[in-house]
């Protein structure tokens, strides 16, 4: 895929093809309807998705997809929390994950509290897409038996009342692309929602204004001309498979992804994370396999990372942003005039 950025709002990546491309299917997101499409756009990702976003299914911690040095700054964040809990005294936690796909992170952190141990962990996760959440309750099929474990996976809209009680929630996660498939209107209700469940932490990843251009279900090999309208919040998708893909996506500087959970929750952290380690990835189409005497490599872009992405001129060009948060005390849906 040749890339031939414009400025926003309009940015345009197209393949150097000439001619119109034939259309096999087609997915729109725009409009009424826009959560029902979303939904069709991962329930077609098939099983390649849960590879694409996760890396190897079977090796939880393996940390290998596509968003490896994301996910490994991710996990430490929630490992942490997690192990601070437990050594408080806590012996029973509870997970939410909004908009959970194929139910990787919630594997991972039922899989540490057990560890800890924890005799009592209660967790859900729900996606609007039912083929990922029918991926997330087979993978999870073993965890669900583990005593002491109570863990259900639903399909519902991240624009929906919780369910669960005001307070109830030790972490909530909401990862990735969750948030950016929101109308725009809707994050200062969806932020008030989150925090009056959650009592103690929340962490959520988005896709910053400056990030690198990405395909959602698809690695960008795979990609024959993406075009994101910024001020319309709309992205379409020519894959090289036939698919056409038009949807509603948000991307979101770091004041403003602030500003909108800095209402209802206390922002702890917020940063940029993946600045560089992806323009360094193994690629076989341009950058070489890096051999085990690279470590200093390695080594120089973590310290990169860590020296620049707390600063905002580079938090808003990194591959995503990171928030974590901790809920205020008496924080109720009637307190906050949602009840």
């Amino acid at each position: 895929m040749m890339a031939d950025q414009d400025s926003i709002p309009s940015r345009t990546w197209a393949s150097g093809l000439t001619g119109s491309l034939r259309i096999e299917r087609s997915v729109s997101a725009i409009g009424d309807d826009a959560s029902d499409d979303v939904a069709d756009i991962y329930n077609q990702a098939g099983d390649d998705y849960v590879s694409y976003a996760d890396g190897d299914p079977a090796q939880p911690f393996s940390f290998d997809g596509a968003h490896a040095y994301a996910d490994r700054r991710v996990w430490a964040v929630l490992d942490a929390k997690l192990a601070d809990l437990r050594a408080s005294g806590a012996k029973s936690v509870r997970f939410l994950d909004a908009g959970c796909g194929p139910g990787t992170w919630l594997r991972r952190l039922i899989t540490r509290a057990h560890a800890l141990g924890f005799s009592g962990i209660t967790a859900r996760g729900f996606d609007i897409a039912q083929a990922q959440i029918q991926r997330a309750r087979l993978a999870a099929g073993n965890l669900s038996s583990l005593p002491g474990v109570d863990l259900t996976f639903d399909v519902a809209d991240l624009m929906d009342r919780l369910p669960e009680p005001d307070s109830s929630v030790d972490i909530t996660l909401c990862l990735y692309s969750a948030l950016s498939h929101l109308p725009v209107e809707r994050l200062t209700d969806v932020s008030a929602e989150i925090a009056c469940v959650t009592s103690r932490h929340f962490v959520t990843t988005v896709r910053p204004v400056g990030s690198t251009p990405t395909a959602f279900v698809e690695s960008a090999e795979n990609v024959r001309r993406l075009k994101h309208d910024h001020l319309k919040d709309r992205c379409e998708i020519y894959l090289g498979d036939g698919r056409h893909m038009v949807f509603g996506f948000h991307l979101f500087t770091a004041v403003e992804l602030r500003s909108h959970f800095a209402r209802h929750f206390d922002v702890e952290d917020l940063r940029g994370l993946d600045l560089f380690h992806n323009r360094f990835m193994p690629d076989a189409r341009w950058n070489p396999v890096s051999s085990a005497h690279d470590s200093h490599v390695a080594d120089e872009l973590d310290r990169l990372e860590r020296t620049y992405d707390a600063i905002l001129e580079f938090m808003d060009r990194a591959t995503h942003l990171l928030l974590v948060a901790r809920g205020r005390r008496g924080l109720t849906r009637e307190s906050s005039g949602r009840a």
